[in-house]
């Protein structure tokens, strides 16, 4: 295996207050996610929730190397994507929450956080499922003649499903600007990479299709931003795709509902939060660039401050309309090719209506 890249070979240049504000983000995505577990285990987020505690470095770093222009999708462990994006707290929360003035109006809450003005098409529910939709992005923007790029985030898992093989080999066959960033917390649910890929250097899986694949240390923000930077100039300029591997690791278990230490050791976790907190990492790499201890304090407090807005916030934003239910499921001009699918259908009612007493 290669040696991974570190912020030391490769860094760009940043001052201290660049470094800070990313900081900053690292800090709020990690009080997002333990707020919101504690408003999950209190019955205020209902589906799923999937957690990002100890994966910030790859979010931030990963965000901070798009240019505005460039889309992003991911799977459905989302919350610091959107984050990262600048979306503000109270509209995720809110969407966890599913309500209206969440940033997918209610309607996708945690899986599938959403964010179209900054670019954010997306968390993705199904495992895999984003890789054909990103390559279909891409395509788009070949044809439409854009200098832009996608991004698609995938979890380690996902390698392992058919929209991999498809939609990397199409990307690879019609030369697409995107680069799929596999971020590997080293589970994929509770499975262990290496029980369930034959070859568990994940970037390798790239050369199947002739297409370039790196690995780098997700822990360390600025190596991963810099790889990131690179690989989507090349898909931009040259129509290259490629795929980056990112070795990180996740403090909680797969989602809310898992405690995460049925197939891994309490102490195994410990050492990663002693050894390779990556914001613990950060905060050294701040403090011996001349940022003080006070700044580092100011910035976690901030922190907790929006994330305790966000949750006022959405407490108080209110549910959706029941009779918006069917609102957006099928696009403008579309009547006709739908019209046997339209509410009420076969019978050509064209109002949703809920009979409380039959309970519908």
């Amino acid at each position: 295996m290669p040696p991974l890249r570190n912020s030391s070979q490769i860094a760009p240049p940043s001052d201290a207050l660049q470094l800070l504000a990313q900081y900053q983000r690292l800090v709020l995505i990690r009080e997002f996610e333990q707020e919101a577990e504690r408003q999950y285990k209190a019955a205020r987020i209902g589906g799923y929730c999937h957690l990002s505690s100890g994966q910030e470095a790859c979010t931030v770093g990963a965000v901070d190397a798009m240019a505005a222009c460039d889309l992003l999708v991911t799977g459905y462990r989302c919350h610091g994507f959107a984050l990262a994006k600048g979306t503000p707290a109270a509209l995720v929360m809110a969407e966890l929450f599913g309500r209206r003035d969440g940033c997918a109006r209610g309607r996708g809450g945690s899986m599938h956080l959403l964010d179209v003005e900054r670019g954010f098409l997306g968390g993705w529910g199904i495992v895999g499922g984003q890789l054909p939709i990103a390559a279909g992005l891409a395509l788009g923007l070949v044809r439409q003649g854009s200098s832009s790029a996608v991004l698609c985030e995938l979890g380690d898992g996902a390698v392992n499903t058919g929209a991999w093989h498809e939609a990397l080999n199409l990307a690879a066959l019609w030369h697409l600007p995107i680069v799929y960033l596999i971020i590997n917390n080293e589970y994929g649910m509770g499975t262990k990479v290496e029980r369930a890929s034959s070859q568990p250097e994940l970037y390798r899986r790239a050369a199947a299709f002739g297409m370039h694949g790196e690995r780098v240390d997700g822990n360390d923000l600025l190596a991963v931003q810099s790889a990131c930077e690179r690989l989507l100039t090349r898909a931009r300029e040259e129509r290259s795709p490629a795929v980056l591997e990112a070795l990180t690791y996740r403090f909680r278990g797969h989602s809310v509902a898992d405690p995460g230490i049925s197939y891994r050791s309490e102490e195994e976790i410990e050492e990663h939060l002693r050894r390779h907190d990556p914001i613990l990492a950060f905060e050294q790499d701040l403090l011996s660039k001349g940022v003080e201890p006070q700044q580092l304090q100011a910035a976690r407090e901030s922190a907790a401050r929006s994330v305790a807005e966000a949750v006022s916030f959405a407490e108080r934003s209110p549910a959706p309309e029941l009779s918006s239910l069917a609102e957006g499921v099928y696009a403008s001009g579309s009547d006709v090719q739908f019209a046997r699918m339209r509410l009420g259908s076969p019978f050509g009612e064209q109002e949703l209506v809920f009979d409380a007493g039959l309970g519908r």
